[in-house]
């Protein structure tokens, strides 16, 4: 039984690896994905434009609106004169954020902490770029805190801010090894899913099932492959994000090997249940676009899962990806052991264990 079950992976890999079209399907992504997805999803601010309307042009207000321009955030400060064209810039898109100074802004600084009236400044973000908007603002407040703090007669706290993990805050960092879990996710799941549904519309399903090969190895046998495929694409990434990258790994490739085989374990029974139930590789297709959809925006790699609702919490932790995601990181950038591995591989276990039953019962249900 041991060999019809390694005839059979055989085979299915000489599928996918014997046409050029199939090659391509599993190469070019994992290829284009790697050198382009670090630098277009990327959430940093820098290079934009700020809008600038003081009204003061006071001493103090000059120097806070120069500390901006030096800002990386800012490559461009355009200078307006009226409340009116400062709403223009950001109505026609031609700044992401804007700054205010009023008339009073320098006499009302120098005259604290004698008054108690405080100095004011207006911010106003295009809300139609609200993540970039919300960085870029926070980077204005900080600046104006800032010199605020320099120029207060009162001592100020010192402050020092310390990144664990990610230093200097490198997108890339975030960015790579939540693309290992994508490509193994999308290269898993096609394969698998549409390797039933490939027998049933080219006319070998009968011919499988009349073969010496029980459901159970059939099973097995269509799931291996994606597996692999999973571990092939998911080995070459993290290597190009070290490599290419220099993206930091401090843990165990032996670890990152057997987090990529489990979590292709949990996501071989989703493939072969969406499989089963297809006729034809175009459903099959559809099947896979329909779960990983939700299965990315409730992965924490979007948004964080805490910030959703408690019934979106409660879905997240039937998702594979969110905890996959974490141990990626973990291996990447925090050293993670066996024992902290296996805290976020038991639920990935666990999700293996429901989803390649249901596809198997899913399989004998079509077949009788």
């Amino acid at each position: 039984m041991l060999y019809r079950l390694l005839q059979l992976i055989k085979k299915e890999l000489q599928v996918l690896l014997g046409e050029r079209r199939s090659m391509a399907m599993l190469i070019m992504p994992v290829i284009l994905q790697t050198l382009v997805f670090p630098f277009a999803a990327n959430m940093e601010v820098r290079g934009n434009t700020i809008a600038i309307f003081n009204e003061d042009n006071g001493a103090q207000s000059i120097e806070i609106a120069q500390r901006i321009s030096k800002a990386a955030a800012f490559a461009h400060v355009m200078s307006v004169h009226s409340q009116s064209e400062l709403q223009d810039a950001i109505t026609k898109q031609r700044a992401l954020v804007a700054v205010h100074f009023p008339q009073d802004f320098s006499r009302t600084l120098l005259s604290q902490p004698n008054t108690q009236k405080p100095a004011q400044v207006q911010i106003i973000l295009d809300g139609r770029r609200s993540n970039s908007g919300q960085i870029g603002s926070s980077y204005v407040s900080q600046i104006i805190s800032g010199y605020m703090a320099e120029k207060s007669a009162n001592p100020q706290p010192s402050i020092i801010v310390r990144n664990a993990y990610n230093p200097n805050l490198n997108f890339k960092w975030h960015v790579l090894p939540c693309l290992v879990a994508i490509i193994t996710t999308v290269g898993c799941l096609s394969v698998t899913a549409l390797s039933v549904a490939r027998e049933k519309e080219e006319g070998t399903f009968d011919q499988l099932l009349v073969s010496p090969l029980t459901p159970f190895y059939i099973m097995v046998g269509k799931a291996i492959p994606g597996i692999l495929v999973a571990i092939a694409q998911g080995s070459f990434i993290a290597l190009m994000a070290v490599v290419l990258y220099q993206v930091p790994f401090t843990s165990s490739v032996l670890l990152l090997l057997v987090g990529i085989t489990i979590y292709g374990l949990s996501l071989a029974g989703v493939g072969l249940f969406i499989s089963s139930i297809c006729s034809t590789q175009q459903q099959a297709f559809l099947g896979v676009f329909s779960f990983m959809v939700p299965a990315m925006m409730l992965s924490g790699f979007v948004a964080p899962i805490e910030n959703m609702p408690p019934f979106l919490q409660f879905l997240a932790k039937g998702n594979p990806l969110s905890y996959f995601i974490p141990a990626l990181k973990g291996l990447f950038l925090k050293q993670f052991a066996a024992a902290d591995l296996f805290q976020l591989m038991w639920p990935m276990l666990l999700i293996a264990v429901v989803t390649l039953s249901a596809g198997l019962w899913m399989f004998k249900m079509k077949i009788e």
